[in-house]
């Protein structure tokens, strides 16, 4: 059986899978649309969450990122896996003592204001569309490379796909699809790195495969052998980290508060329960998550130890199947800068930006590009880091249903977090928005409608974003945590650990956190790319380190206004005190 047929096979019954628990478990109510009615195992939300927070970013791009970063790319593992520890131990067990169904729910009854209310909707909204313009773009790769069709006809299938499971079956139907989910894309992505590590270096273990010897006869361990080769190419060494600490030191912390501050991920633990179980079932995710991420280093090693011997000095004409099927995607280039039809893989960009490719051939055979050439460049490819782990297995030539089994759980992570995201969002519309602030005598089957609807005109933005995201998954993902670190987290631990806090001082405090965060990553990003350089960052942060100071500027201004207007009302006290008892 082909390698492509299989692929069709693995990726029909997967969806047929999650469309079958879609159905069968079609929420009824708004308790059970909202919150899986608040009666899920925590062994099952904590699957379930592990699958919505282990996203496209965390199964395709992150390991790409470490591939191409080496050791800066550590930041996104120690931010966002101590991130989750963060809302386990600090916000979440407090907030399922609460009892509500959403984060703008706890705010606006927190700070007594139907503002406050309007605030957090907004602020969820900015991070919940920038979130998902990752996961979308992350389906639309895998669906145009194994199912051969486009970016943008894969990110329309993909929002079909999750029209369905989200707005039929709400929370409680993402909750039971999020565990299939869970258990494809975990398998999918320790199947292909056990195949890899007992390749290089006879230990099936990948953890502990990174730290040993390569079994080529040279004496050298992975990482050894690694730095040797991007050094000869020109790179920096791959063990040597080159950002500045300040920006590590931001960009870590701004992950780390920025989970505490994600609502399709707090809103996990409204569906457990008691607020025993939203511990219990933190520590299950816990778990669940640290099979990934504990892995992830060492595909992101593997992955770009094999791509470079794979590619560097070879002919094109004798290109592996892989390049030209990536190639044929968009997503891999070649430029032969000195016409001798051999891939110089080196330091440096192929040509400037993204390719933009034409229909013509080179004399070698090779898509052709309209990009403007870099005067003095050497390097004639170009790689787009969200295929490392995707492409991984073909690049070390694994069997046919390994590859399917990899396209697979990249669509079931992308798809996971996605329907998580449109859930939140299509709830802030209904109820935060109408039910608790516009419309508050709506019918509970007007306020279940108005969520499908809300779903639905969420999952078209979504789709847009896919098709036009504004950078790589990861970086996408981790403007969103910065986003949630500058506006939803100060605005949540200012609730839960004070009573001085009132409402003026929650909503300046949102307002500006997101107000200055969103400027700064859209001026660097969107309006002025060009000088996006560390010479004109604020204090070396980058725009995805920027959020902390959102974060404090957030907090600053919550506190100087907190207490220059008027205190809380006595019942906020009494809030605040019965959450905080156990």
């Amino acid at each position: 059986m082909s390698t492509q047929t299989l692929i069709y096979i693995f990726v029909a019954a997967s969806f047929a899978l999650y469309i079958g628990i879609a159905i069968w478990s079609r929420a009824s109510s708004t308790s059970e649309f909202y919150v899986a009615g608040g009666e899920v195992n925590p062994v099952v939300n904590g699957m379930a969450t592990a699958a919505d927070w282990m996203s496209a970013a965390s199964f395709i791009s992150m390991a790409g990122l470490i591939a191409f970063l080496g050791y800066d790319g550590s930041v996104y593992l120690m931010g966002w896996t101590g991130g989750y520890v963060l809302l386990a131990l600090l916000l979440a067990p407090y907030l399922r003592k609460f009892g509500q169904f959403t984060v703008p729910d706890f705010i606006g009854a927190r700070y007594y204001s139907k503002a406050a209310r309007v605030v957090a909707v907004v602020c969820l909204i900015f991070i919940s569309f920038t979130y998902i313009a990752g996961q979308m773009r992350g389906v639309g790769i895998v669906f145009s490379r194994f199912l051969d069709v486009s970016v943008t006809i894969g990110v329309i299938a993909g929002m079909g796909i999750v029209f369905i499971y989200a707005v039929l079956g709400g929370m409680k139907g993402i909750t039971y699809t999020q565990v299939a989910q869970y258990c494809v894309l975990i398998f999918a992505y320790l199947v292909p790195a056990f195949f890899i590590s007992f390749m290089l270096t006879g230990n099936p273990v990948p953890q502990l495969g990174l730290g040993s010897q390569l079994n080529d006869g040279s004496g050298l361990y992975v990482l050894q052998k690694l730095d040797l080769v991007v050094q000869d190419l020109g790179f920096a060494a791959y063990t040597a980290g080159t950002k500045s600490m300040i920006d590590v030191f931001c960009i870590t912390a701004a992950l780390m508060v920025g989970t505490a501050g994600l609502p399709h991920v707090i809103v996990r633990f409204f569906t457990v329960p008691r607020a025993a179980d939203a511990r219990k079932s933190a520590g299950w995710a816990l778990l669940f998550i640290s099979l990934l991420y504990t892995t992830a280093p060492a595909v992101g090693a593997f992955a770009r130890l094999n791509f470079t011997e794979s590619v560097n000095e070879t002919a094109y004409a004798d290109a592996p199947g892989w390049f030209t099927n990536w190639e044929a995607n968009d997503l891999i280039a070649f430029r032969d800068r000195n016409a001798d039809g051999i891939m110089q893989y080196r330091a440096g960009a192929a040509f400037d930006g993204a390719p933009l490719f034409t229909d013509e051939r080179g004399a070698s055979g090779e898509r052709l590009v309209m990009n403007e050439d870099i005067p003095g460049g050497t390097n004639e490819v170009y790689v787009d880091r969200d295929i490392m782990v995707l492409a991984n297995p073909e690049i070390a030539s694994l069997p046919g249903w390994v590859i399917a089994l990899v396209a697979a759980g990249g669509l079931a992570a992308a798809l996971s977090t996605a329907a998580g995201l449109l859930l939140v969002i299509s709830s802030a519309v209904s109820h935060d928005l109408l039910k608790q602030t516009f419309r508050p005598q709506i019918t509970e089957k007007g306020e279940l409608a108005a969520a499908r609807i809300a779903a639905t005109a969420a999952i078209l933005v979504a789709g847009y974003l896919g098709v036009y995201p504004p950078g790589w998954v990861a970086e996408v993902v981790a403007f969103a945590f910065g986003l949630a670190a500058a506006s939803l987290f100060p605005a949540i631990f200012l609730g839960i650990f004070t009573k001085w806090v009132n409402r003026e001082g929650a909503i300046a405090g949102m307002v500006t956190g997101l107000g200055f965060t969103f400027l700064y990553i859209a001026y660097f990003k969107l309006w002025e790319p060009a000088a996006n350089v560390q010479a004109n960052w604020l204090f070396g942060i980058s725009p995805e380190g920027i959020g902390v100071v959102g974060m404090l500027l957030n907090f600053a201004v919550a506190a100087v206004v907190a207490k220059i207007t008027a205190r809380p009302p006595a019942e906020v006290g009494r809030l605040v005190s019965m959450i905080r008892v156990p």
